[in-house]
């Protein structure tokens, strides 16, 4: 995703300009510009790749001033090309970054090229700079000339605006794309997110839909949706410019687990408009690859790979696409027969993992045309070797248990899923409920948390365990696997995950009273089959926890405890019940004393097959 930096100060402006650019980079971006006025010009430059080169070419041909804009940008109209990069001129006399996506440009485009504009990029972007150009020669005031601009737009976008001819003022606004105002002393910023300003400023107002801010340096004033002043308030951000803590929380986990209705937000802003989703959100490509592929081959290595399983479901049960997963480790051995019409899709947090990338190069060499990553680290290697990409933006995860990054990973394959099904048998109807569940799901996970004191207390029954069985049906087999890594990664509990209709095929060998089965209990079609594997736990002596929906009738008794879980979607339910089995894990790694950030013998980032 696009990330915008800006500032008006009484000093140079650039350096922290660059400084919020490579803040913003785990966000994901193909290149990288920066704009200041001057001397009465605008001075510009762009580069192609990582904002390290930008910052190179500003060293070889510097440039200062005390209004700039900045932006790295990630394609969805017009390829990755220095062309391409933000800020967008017009006449050498407007400058304009943005994030979103318009989409009416192609109208506007005819239209201002009838007027006699050149276009010098392929983005939709330079519409918006042209028309501001134009109604800046009608009104002869910036703000006016960029509110009569948005009247025309359609679509989603975060914009900050400078113009030569008013060297005083930064114009910032939003619909459908986040964008923040940093307060200094005498001076302003503006950017994409908190973490690009941290090192300038700890104050923060956080623009609404429709706002539009003109910035001075010892002025504010913001208009809402109707064009009316409106003081918004103004926050003080926890966050530290030195480096990522943990804030209020006793470990990154704990604080990553809490971090996901954010993160889930992030991964939905700006990708969907009226809760539609763009497909460009996937590469500017990405509609003439979906348009040409006829399954899916999911390559994914632990908790990615549990997405992945959850994600087969979802493409096969809901738009009836073929789909097929493998672990990373292990593709290349079976030696596979892949359909060159396949899309390969990898999915890794770090986008670094040897496996993964080994097996992506090796789908390649068999023929396959088409590949997209989901990966939460731009400029990874996985990013780089992929034609499609999709970031998570769940942004730095600390812990080496993943939570925040597992769980946009969901959203993301799920977003995937409805791109690549109004191909297939995904309906409308079906369509418009996925994303709407979608876009509730970060109430629901904060739902799910108000239940972290009882999670907690439940866990002290597992202090002297030293085994548990995960159970659970249908996706909600995949969320049991997730649950029982997370419990034995970090508290050393071993434990195992079951469909849990294969209990008689073994696994009921292992109950006794001093084996906890924890079981995922939503309100689906299996539930029944479920309850009766339930039974046959109980009539064993077997001590039952069940993770159930709310609106169930069940009572629990000596040998069944029973957490509640807020009634969601089936669609989404996967996700949501990944939730408590995380507290669950991390209270009672607490409990045991273990390193709960750091667990032994495991790594972040497996870089080595």
């Amino acid at each position: 995703m696009c990330g915008i930096v800006g500032g008006i100060a009484q000093r140079n402006v650039v350096p922290i300009l660059i400084e919020g650019l490579k803040r913003l980079e785990y966000r994901g971006y193909d290149s990288a510009g920066l704009a200041v006025v001057s001397d009465g010009e605008i001075h510009r430059h762009r580069e192609l790749g990582k904002v390290s080169g930008l910052e190179t070419l500003i060293n070889n041909e510097p440039i200062q001033g005390t209004l700039g804009i900045a932006h790295t940008r990630w394609a969805t109209h017009g390829k990755p090309s220095r062309e391409n990069a933000h800020p967008h001129l017009s006449n050498n006399k407007v400058a304009v970054v943005h994030n979103g996506i318009i989409e009416n440009y192609q109208q506007l485009k005819a239209a201002q090229q009838a007027q006699g504009y050149q276009f010098s990029s392929e983005t939709d972007t330079e519409v918006i700079v042209h028309e501001i150009h134009a109604q800046l020669q009608q009104s002869g005031d910036l703000l006016t000339a960029v509110k009569n601009t948005l009247a025309k737009l359609e679509g989603a976008y975060a914009l900050g605006v400078m113009c030569k001819d008013f060297p005083d003022t930064l114009i910032a606004c939003r619909v459908g794309s986040p964008l923040v105002i940093g307060i200094g002393i005498g001076e302003y910023f503006i950017a994409s997110d908190v973490a690009a300003l941290l090192p300038v400023t700890q104050r923060f107002i956080f623009l609404e839909e429709g706002d539009v801010a003109e910035i001075k340096c010892n002025q504010l004033q913001i208009y809402d949706k109707y064009q009316q002043p409106v003081t918004r308030p103004v926050k003080e951000s926890l966050l530290k410019a030195e480096s990522i803590d943990k804030g209020a929380y006793r470990h990154y986990m704990l604080k990553e687990i809490y971090e996901q209705p954010n993160a889930i937000s992030e991964t939905l802003e700006g990708r969907f408009i009226g809760q539609k989703l763009q497909e460009n959100a996937f590469g500017h490509n990405a509609a003439e690859v979906f348009d040409n592929i006829k399954s899916i081959q999911i390559i994914a290595c632990g908790t990615s790979y549990h997405a992945g399983l959850i994600a087969r479901y979802w493409f096969e049960r809901l738009a009836r696409v073929p789909c097929h997963i493998d672990v990373a480790s292990e593709f290349r051995y079976r030696h596979p027969v892949i359909a060159a019409d396949t899309l390969v899709v990898t999915i890794s947090q770090s986008g670094e993992t040897a496996d993964t990338l080994a097996a992506l190069k090796e789908a390649k060499k068999l023929g396959v045309k088409y590949s997209l990553a989901i990966c939460n680290v731009p400029e990874s290697s996985l990013v780089r070797e992929s034609d499609l990409v999709l970031m998570t933006r769940a942004g730095a995860e600390i812990g080496v248990a993943s939570t925040k990054a597992f769980t946009t990973q969901l959203v993301a394959l799920l977003m995937l899923v409805i791109a690549i099904g109004r191909r297939f048998e995904l309906s409308p109807d079906l369509e418009q409920k996925i994303s709407a569940a979608l876009f509730d799901l970060p109430g629901k996970i904060n739902e799910v948390l108000k239940l972290d004191g009882q999670i907690e207390t439940l866990a002290k029954q597992f202090a002297e365990k030293h085994h548990a069985l995960f159970l659970g049906r249908g996706s909600h087999y995949p969320v049991a696997m997730e649950g029982a890594l997370k419990l034995k990664e970090i508290s050393y509990i071993h434990a195992e995950a079951y469909p849990a209709g294969e209990l008689k095929h073994g696994p009921l060998a292992l109950i006794d009273a001093d084996m906890p089965v924890i079981t995922v209990a939503p309100n689906n079609s299996l539930l029944e089959k479920l309850k009766s594997n339930m039974q046959e736990v109980s009539a064993r002596g077997g001590h039952l926890i069940v993770f159930m929906d709310e609106t169930l009738e069940a009572h629990a008794d000596q040998d069944t405890e029973i957490m509640r879980i807020p009634a969601v979607e089936n669609e989404i339910s996967p996700i949501v019940y990944t939730v408590p089995l995380q507290l669950l894990s991390y209270h009672v790694a607490v409990l045991k004393g273990t390193d709960v950030d750091q667990p032994r013998n495991l790594a972040k980032s497996v870089t080595v097959e």
